[in-house]
């Protein structure tokens, strides 16, 4: 996969609705950053002296004081908050059709910010620089692509105002964690408060929970898919920052025979029993369809994990703060440790 312009609507545009779950980036060069590697300056109510970060692009953002009107792709916004960092401004999947706030928002109080674009390829340039941005901060998933950026109006958008994007493949989920904590740090934020390290400490222990899972039943099976009306995808769980660091947990993944890109496997409905799986892993986000719309799908309810009640969600795009992840290990490790061989 290439990141020229001709080839991102399709494969950036699969990875933002669903289809892709093997979410991330084939190219080399991860960009796992420690701390020491952020460049970061500025420090809690900093405001007068000059402000820095590298992100994972290895690029340096800089401002001449700390950034106080953030705009950031929802889900990075949500990490911030939970560090004590408020946006200004989102994009991103942040409203549900209900009204409420979409899964990738996490706790962040959706009335209290701008939405300046809710689904792919919407972005209000006009009201983002209304806002006066100091920065955007987003995720990237291919090198040097901004997520939920649209390319048709993203030499506008980074005239604006300094950069930062984080990665969320090619890399695992502490390494995404604390490269968010750095960038939170570096942003006023106490990464020492006592809701932080509570928050660590609890992710700390669900991670040996998972392990100690995993260990336990080494013969489990677990599918990643993810569901659209015509296709089921199968994803590579190495492709992806949450499933690479499940592996390394020690929990057994279906390995489809991915095609060129080397994400996922697209299987028709027909076919969508190929592999065989003791528990399925089910792409959570608004844009891909869930288990209970899938009862029209007789080869889907004939599936073992289905049969056994071993399907689960998952939290595609995970929200990098320990407060966010912490429940996403404990929630696999659960179902590892309830689960039956189906086969």
């Amino acid at each position: 996969m290439r990141t020229a312009r001709v080839s991102r609507p399709t494969r950036r545009g699969l990875l933002a609705m669903g289809g892709a779950v093997g979410l991330g980036a084939v190219l080399a060069a991860c960009g796992d950053s420690d701390s020491k590697d952020s460049g970061s300056t500025g420090s809690k109510g900093a405001d007068a002296g000059p402000w820095s970060f590298k992100d994972d692009r290895g690029q340096t953002a800089e401002t001449k004081s700390v950034p106080k009107n953030i705009v950031a792709f929802t889900g990075v916004a949500a990490a911030l908050h939970d560090y004590g960092v408020e946006v200004k401004a989102v994009f991103g999947p942040t409203k549900a059709p209900n009204g409420k706030a979409d899964v990738q928002a996490g706790d962040l109080d959706i009335s209290k910010v701008e939405i300046l674009g809710n689904v792919w390829g919407e972005f209000n340039v006009e009201k983002y620089a209304a806002l006066g941005p100091d920065l955007l901060v987003t995720a990237m998933w291919e090198k040097d692509a901004l997520w939920y950026v649209p390319d048709a109006s993203k030499d506008k958008i980074l005239k604006l105002a300094p950069s930062v994007a984080l990665w969320a493949a090619q890399t695992t989920i502490p390494k995404a964690i604390q490269r968010h904590e750095d960038l939170a740090a570096s942003l006023g934020a106490d990464v020492k408060a006592k809701t932080v390290t509570d928050a660590k400490a609890r992710f700390e222990k669900a991670a040996a929970r998972l392990r100690a899972a995993a260990k336990s039943k080494p013969n489990l099976k677990v599918m990643i898919g993810s569901a659209s009306q015509d296709l089921f995808y199968v994803s590579l769980a190495k492709m992806s920052a949450d499933t690479l660091y499940f592996q390394e947990l020690g929990v057994k993944f279906v390995e489809p025979k991915v095609d060129a890109a080397g994400f996922f496997e697209s299987l028709s409905w027909e076919n969508v029993d190929k592999y065989g799986a003791d528990i399925i892993m089910m792409d959570n986000r608004s844009s891909a369809l869930q288990p209970e719309t899938l009862t029209s799908k007789p080869t889907w309810a004939q599936l073992p994990a289905v049969k056994a009640g071993q399907v689960i969600p998952r939290t595609t795009e995970p929200i990098y703060s320990y407060d966010k992840c912490a429940p996403i290990l404990e929630d696999l490790a659960k179902a590892i440790e309830d689960a039956k061989k189906t086969g």
